[in-house]
This record gives C-alpha cells, sequence and structure tokens, in this order.
C-alpha cells in the first residue's frame, strides 16, 4: 500500500471511529495527528528536551470520557529561542513514517505567549495532512517549572493498533495538581480556567496522592512561579467564587463545549477544596503532611494506606536544564 493509499485508509477508519463515538470528525483527525506528532518527538533526536504535560495525560491516566483538547502541552528544557524550536520541529515534522500523516515542515512556526502573570513560553503552529484533510496543530511549551517527583516514562496510547506507541516522559499527577492548584490561587477573580477546576475534580475522584508528595510539589511550583502560601483559602476556592453569576455562566459554557457530564460549580469546588486545603496549610507552614488520599477521599492518616498499592519514585525536581535541584529524599 502506497503513502497515498495509506493516508485514505486511516482517514476511513478515523471517519467511522468518528461516528461510532459520536464525536466531532475534525477533533478526532486532529487527536490523532498530535498522536502521531508525539511518536515523531519519542524517535527523534530531541525526545529528552520535552515533558509531556497538560489535558493529553488525561488519555494516558484514565479511560473515563475527557474533556477533548486540539494542542499538545509541554515542558521544554534547554534553548528558549524561537528560531531553534522551529528548527527542532521542523526537523521532527520532516521525519518519515508510514501512518497517513504528512507534517508539513514549511508551515512550522513559534512565537512567544504569556498564559498567566508569571508564566512565559512558546506556542509552535503546524500543519499536518491525512489524505486531504487539514489538521492544524498547536504545541504550547513551558520552561522553568519544578516537576515533582520526577518526570515518568510512559507509552501513549494509540487509536489505531497497527502504529507504534509513542514512548516519552512525563508529569507525574503530582506537578499536574501542584501547577492547577497555583493557577486558581493566583488568578483569583480574573481566573476563566475552569477546565483546570474539572482536572482537579477528576484527579481527585481517581488517583491516589501521598499527602507529602503533594506537599512539597505544591511549595516547589509556587515558588517557582513567584506565588505566596498562606493559610487563607484562595478566593478561588470559596463559596463566594463558586456562586459567582459569571463563574456559572463561564462554567456552564465550559461543559457544553466539551460535552461534559452535568455538574455544579459548587459541587466541584466543594470537592477540591477539601483535597486541596490540607495540602495548602502543611505547605504554608513548611510542615509535613502524613496522610493518604485515596481516590475520591477523604485524607486518612492510615498507615502505609497509599504505598502498598503504589510504588512511590525517589523524590527529585528537575531544573529546566535537566539536572537535579535539592537532595533526593524517600517517598513518605
Amino acid at each position: 500500500m502506497n503513502d497515498r493509499n495509506v493516508a485514505a485508509s486511516v482517514r476511513a477508519r478515523l471517519l467511522n471511529r468518528a461516528r461510532e463515538t459520536q464525536q466531532d470528525f475534525s477533533l478526532v483527525l486532529t487527536r490523532y495527528a498530535i498522536e502521531r506528532l508525539l511518536y515523531r518527538i519519542s524517535i527523534s533526536n530531541h525526545a529528552d528536551q520535552f515533558l509531556l504535560k497538560g489535558a493529553l495525560l488525561f488519555d494516558l491516566w484514565f479511560d473515563i470520557p475527557h474533556r477533548p483538547t486540539r494542542d499538545a502541552d509541554f515542558l521544554g528544557f534547554g534553548a528558549t529561542e524561537l528560531p531553534h524550536l522551529e528548527g527542532i520541529f521542523k526537523e521532527i515534522c520532516g521525519i518519515e513514517v508510514r501512518d497517513g500523516v504528512a507534517f508539513q515542515p514549511d508551515t512550522v512556526r513559534a512565537a512567544e505567549i504569556r498564559k498567566e502573570a508569571n508564566y512565559a513560553g512558546v506556542r509552535v503552529m503546524l500543519l499536518g495532512m491525512i489524505d486531504s484533510a487539514r489538521c492544524q496543530i498547536q504545541i504550547d511549551i513551558g520552561f522553568g517549572d519544578a516537576v515533582t517527583p520526577g518526570p515518568e516514562d510512559v507509552e501513549y496510547p494509540v487509536m489505531l493498533p497497527e502504529f507504534a506507541a509513542p514512548k516519552l516522559r512525563a508529569y507525574p499527577r503530582y506537578t499536574v495538581v501542584a501547577e492547577k492548584f497555583e493557577a486558581l490561587s493566583s488568578l483569583g477573580i480574573a481566573n476563566s480556567r475552569m477546565k483546570d477546576y474539572f482536572d482537579l475534580w477528576i484527579l481527585a475522584r481517581h488517583t491516589d496522592f501521598d499527602g507529602d508528595i503533594l506537599r512539597q510539589a505544591a511549595q516547589r511550583t509556587f515558588d517557582r512561579r513567584k506565588t505566596a502560601l498562606t493559610q487563607q483559602a484562595p478566593f478561588g476556592l470559596t463559596d463566594a467564587f463558586a456562586q459567582d453569576a459569571q463563574k456559572q455562566t463561564q462554567w456552564l459554557a465550559f461543559l457544553k463545549k466539551n460535552r461534559l457530564q452535568e455538574l455544579t460549580l459548587e459541587e466541584v469546588i466543594i470537592a477540591v477544596r477539601a483535597f486541596l486545603l490540607p495540602v495548602l496549610h502543611s505547605a504554608s507552614a513548611d510542615a509535613a503532611l502524613p496522610l493518604y488520599w485515596s481516590a475520591g477521599g477523604p485524607w486518612s492518616p492510615a498507615k502505609d494506606a497509599l504505598r502498598t498499592r503504589v510504588p512511590l519514585p525517589t523524590l527529585v525536581t528537575i531544573d529546566p536544564h535537566g539536572s537535579k535541584l535539592g537532595q533526593p529524599g524517600s517517598s513518605r
């Protein structure tokens, strides 16, 4: 089968998948193109320069419906100059793989972005073709964040089983929680990132956590982003935020856009608050948090409740250039 026939076959199978799952076809195409871009990154000479983060991780972690995404997020290591990053992604786009996607190196463009007050990064845009379908891919790359307890080696799930899976490094759940917690703390009433509340709710319902590792992840992320830790609950976790008319409108719009289950902002914030406030109190006091969170909660002092099920890695924080910061500590 030649490349054109492979692309046509892939497109037809993705169309069938979209119909069977009642998903938007363009979203399915883009999701597949992102998956195949991840594969090219994973076999390139630049694989160690990128750590997968963002909404794509939820497809990796959970076999449950989650909010769809049309972009990929990474923590980057090394040089941040736009021409340098454009060169890397042009090279990645030029890797030939017979999976039905033809990425266009000449479409690669990089630009600076600033998502929040203390967070800058680079956005790379590029085009992939699946037969005659155009897939515009967005890659957001941040730099300089703390990763606690350290990156995880993962195999990303594939949509079509005959194609090789991307094997790359990814954020741990602890850092995902810490960064989303920092965002809702620093943005306050200006926060329109309803996706962060939903993601935290999903993580709290479906994941176990070691309290002290989560406390340390929060401390390092808040410190790196220059956000103060206080004993007082951030406004983004208060009833006043949950009951704000504009926030409720934003929440309902988020649910509708992503075709998610009906769920009130108030019940989400109540659940997230129960999950995060003990972490905040310990982190702000720089005190250990010898508790364990079993999926769905609540926090429990049960001895070794978590470690009997999930072996935790050595605590290491990674700097933007890939070196270790601080002393490794034992998991708690």
